[in-house]
């Protein structure tokens, strides 16, 4: 087996771990009422952009190599590195699920009897997700073999992260006030200590 071969199979491995990890919350979401959603065409676009480059680039490039002049061979540490960066990455996104039970939801949404979760990993974290989410793009730049494609996943959740924390943020103190207040003073967005 080749390192590039083993890259693609493992991050084929993160996307099925990361789909069975959040399918059970997304089927039990649909069944909470929506009391008050940011989505919109901004929200469309954001995920359709992150869902582009976490997604369907990587996914074309392993499964045809696609773009294939931007493909290369990998070291076999980079694979080792990008398979650490995979399981930190399912392990974090396992916790944020677990922590957030019935007040997950894939958008910008305040569901029906909505609580502010400040327990788990939410802890120490405001938005443990998208510390998932960064370290599953990082993952997916080491283990996919193809420049563009692998860097795909940084852009697109990226562009997601930066144009979103913004409306989160306020949705969330608009929703809890003070009590959301304290917790952001309390609480690092992403990196404990650092940001």
């Amino acid at each position: 087996m080749t390192p590039a071969l083993a890259g693609s199979i493992l991050w084929v491995l993160m996307v099925v771990g990361w789909y069975v990890i959040r399918y059970p919350f997304e089927r039990r979401a649909k069944r909470r009422r929506v009391e008050r959603t940011r989505r919109g065409t901004a929200e469309t676009v954001r995920m359709a952009i992150s869902f582009t480059g976490l997604g369907i680039l990587p996914g074309v490039s392993v499964a045809t190599g696609w773009p294939e002049f931007a493909g290369f061979d990998p070291y076999w540490w980079q694979i080792g590195l990008g398979a650490i960066a995979m399981v930190l990455a399912l392990v974090l996104f396992r916790k944020t699920h677990k922590a957030l039970g019935r007040m997950w939801s894939v958008s910008l949404d305040i569901r029906e009897k909505h609580e502010l979760v400040t327990s788990g990993i939410y802890r120490r974290l405001r938005h443990p997700m998208y510390t998932a989410f960064w370290t599953m793009a990082l993952a997916q730049a080491l283990l996919v073999p193809n420049w563009i494609a692998g860097l795909a996943g940084l852009v697109g959740f990226g562009t997601l992260f930066f144009f979103r924390i913004g409306p989160e943020e306020r949705m969330m103190e608009e929703t809890f006030g003070e009590a959301y207040r304290d917790y952001r003073q309390k609480t690092a967005r992403i990196i404990p200590g650092v940001f």
